[in-house]
């Protein structure tokens, strides 16, 4: 399948295909008449840089993260604590959200106090 087909039918923008090849990463990927041919274990692996991409990973920590996966069992402590790391900075930026939400919810509550006695 050409990075156009593989594009096409799983919804993989282009540029993270061209990402990913241009990672090396992809060493099922056969080149034939000079175009990429993709198969199912190269759209695994695209499935897992977009999960990665959602959840926040930047371009080098996921590139970090699929070339650690790549070496195999081996790395599993490096991958779980990047997947921690990433894991307390969503914690934290809920917790900073939930405080602006508090903060949101006490001064629509002092207006509508106002409204009441006013």
């Amino acid at each position: 399948m050409t990075i156009h087909e593989a594009s096409a039918r799983y919804n993989i923008p282009l540029e993270v295909l061209r990402e990913y090849e241009s990672w090396e990463l992809c060493g099922a990927v056969k080149k034939v008449m000079g175009v990429w041919q993709y198969d199912e274990q190269d759209i695994e692996r695209l499935s897992m840089i977009m999960t990665l991409h959602d959840i926040g990973f930047s371009k080098e920590e996921v590139e970090t993260y699929m070339q650690l996966l790549l070496e195999g069992d081996s790395t599993q402590a490096k991958r779980l604590r990047m997947l921690n790391q990433r894991r307390k900075t969503a914690l934290d930026e809920i917790h900073f959200r939930e405080a602006q939400l508090d903060r949101l919810d006490y001064l629509r509550h002092k207006i509508q106090m106002a409204k009441k006695e006013g």
